[in-house]
């Protein structure tokens, strides 16, 4: 894959995700900014890469796991780890050690379907191309 669309990519993710979370709970973490990031190039690689031939349901249910993973992943580290306390989720229904919880990740769901259109915006031709002309002419 391209380096400049996973970082337009990863740029994209962790402004969006933490814009999110200050719209959704009116409150975010720094670390909101990484998971973003990493959420949207896992998208792009996963649903929009790998799983392109499957159906939409399919790419927004690996989109949710995606997103549910890398919670999980990150809450692991900062939450329980190194103790940061940032979320916890241990009082909602279906949780898995307070770090995430099924009611999220249904919003997940349909979070990844505007996720994707983002990836596949970023993966035309003409934006990477146009990255390409601006670094050959910064070079020359």
């Amino acid at each position: 894959m391209y380096l400049y669309q996973d970082a337009l990519l990863f740029l994209a993710g962790s402004w969006t995700y933490p814009a999110l979370e200050m719209l959704w709970r009116g409150e975010t973490h720094s670390s909101m900014a990484l998971a973003g990031g990493i959420c949207l190039c896992l998208i792009n690689h996963v649903c929009c890469d790998l799983l392109k031939e499957k159906n939409i349901a399919s790419r927004c249910l690996a989109g949710a796991g995606v997103i549910t993973g890398v919670e999980l992943v990150l809450g692991l580290l900062l939450n329980r780890l190194l103790g940061f306390h940032i979320w916890d989720y241990s009082t909602v229904p279906l949780n898995l050690l307070g770090q995430v919880c099924l009611p999220y990740s249904f919003l997940w769901l349909g979070l990844s379907l505007p996720a994707m259109a983002l990836c596949e915006f970023c993966r035309e031709p003409s934006l990477e191309d146009r990255a390409k002309q601006n670094l050959s002419k910064k070079s020359h």
